[in-house]
């Protein structure tokens, strides 16, 4: 009788091996990302050329032709390997920050009492970054520090005229101060208001829903300039005589309100998406409306639009530039109003301020940006990898 050949059984994994050489590296990448079409390849052709031409003169302007020191306009008329040029300096004045930097975050704050401010903002910064950091413990109580005990901090130390401390009108706040000030609190808000407004749109209580929907497309139907304009010449017509509010104060209202309108409209979208059974399961389980809410539905639905929340705080974190309009100073504000001191009158001053404002606000927004994608994968759980 024949022996019959006996098939092989592998006892163990087979070791992982390598990539093909044609599927790693950075030729690779090239070939994946840059020119994985001939369209692609032209774009990138394109875009390399492109770069290739406005990058020198760029870099020209803003750090070998630049002037880093100065005070006061003629250090931006001189070149230099010395003399003066006819159409006048051709480089970044960044004397000219160096110069209002003071003022770019401060506005015209009291020289003597700009320690508490930067105390505000040390404090924030300490509140702020542990929360952010997904494995830091003792989240709760680090929530109800920063959006309960630390804005009423931040009150006494920044207006004052309480425990020893110098009373500071807001009209002399300014600078990067008051887009901060404004942005966290129309984000801090905006949100949970947010929430709300989404939640009675959607609310089988007709009253409460034609509220909801009254208030969100009002809001949405006009521009933040008109906002910000009716809260600051028109409310006061409208208030009994002797009372008036703070002129800072309407428009953290107006901002806040506009953010919260846009901010309902997203997280109704992510109610909509969360799939009726989700509803059924918790109504199965015998939860009521706001244990389901909390428990089951917004969980999913806040997960799932957090591109638009992000988007909707870094809008409004750009459109605090426009309570210029009203007579206050943000930080494009505070820039553009130094723009007429005539130390500082040359042509590249204007350039120079606006690059550095629009470079501050990049900053801030590119952060938010990358730590919304950070928090999509984390909290990515529809597939395991």
């Amino acid at each position: 009788m024949q022996e019959h050949d006996l098939s092989f059984v592998r006892a163990e994994l087979v070791a992982n091996q390598p990539a093909p050489r044609g599927q790693k590296g950075f030729g690779h990448w090239l070939r994946r990302n840059m020119f994985a079409t001939p369209f692609d390849g032209v774009l990138t052709v394109l875009a390399v050329l492109f770069i290739a031409y406005s990058l020198p003169p760029l870099l020209n302007w803003a750090f070998i032709d630049a002037q880093w020191t100065g005070s006061d306009r003629s250090f931006c008329a001189t070149v230099a390997q010395g003399g003066v040029q006819p159409d006048g300096w051709s480089g970044a004045c960044w004397a000219f920050v160096g110069a209002k930097f003071q003022q770019f975050l401060y506005g015209r704050y009291p020289i003597d009492e700009r320690w508490r401010v930067a105390l505000t903002g040390v404090l924030f910064v300490l509140l702020i970054v542990p929360l952010l950091v997904p494995r830091a413990p003792h989240k709760a109580l680090n929530a109800i520090l920063l959006f309960v005990v630390f804005p009423v901090v931040a009150f006494f130390l920044l207006v004052g005229g309480w425990f020893g401390l110098e009373y500071v009108e807001t009209p002399l706040w300014g600078g990067l101060m008051v887009t901060l000030v404004l942005s966290f609190v129309g984000i801090a808000v905006s949100l949970p208001l947010g929430i709300v407004l989404a939640l009675g749109r959607r609310s089988q209580m007709p009253v409460v829903k034609m509220i909801c929907v009254i208030f969100i497309e009002t809001v949405r139907g006009v521009p933040l300039v008109t906002v910000l304009f009716m809260a600051s010449v028109m409310l006061p017509l409208f208030l009994p005589a002797g009372v008036t509010f703070d002129k800072f104060l309407r428009a953290l209202i107006g901002v806040a309100l506009f953010a919260s309108a846009y901010m309902a409209e997203v997280v109704r979208g992510g109610l909509q998406a969360i799939p009726k059974g989700q509803y059924e399961g918790a109504d199965s389980l015998g939860l009521g409306y706001w244990q389901k809410m909390g428990l089951i539905v917004l969980p999913q639905a806040l997960k799932l639009v957090i591109p638009g929340i992000v988007n909707t705080f870094i809008g409004l974190f750009k459109d605090t530039s426009l309570v210029y309009i009203i007579g206050m100073f943000d930080l494009l504000g505070a820039v553009r109003q130094n723009f007429s001191d005539a130390t500082w009158a040359s042509p590249q001053t204007p350039m120079t301020g606006l690059v550095f404002a629009g470079f501050v606000f990049w900053c801030f927004c590119f952060g938010m940006s990358r730590y919304s994608i950070f928090m999509e994968r984390l909290l990515d759980t529809g597939h395991k990898r």
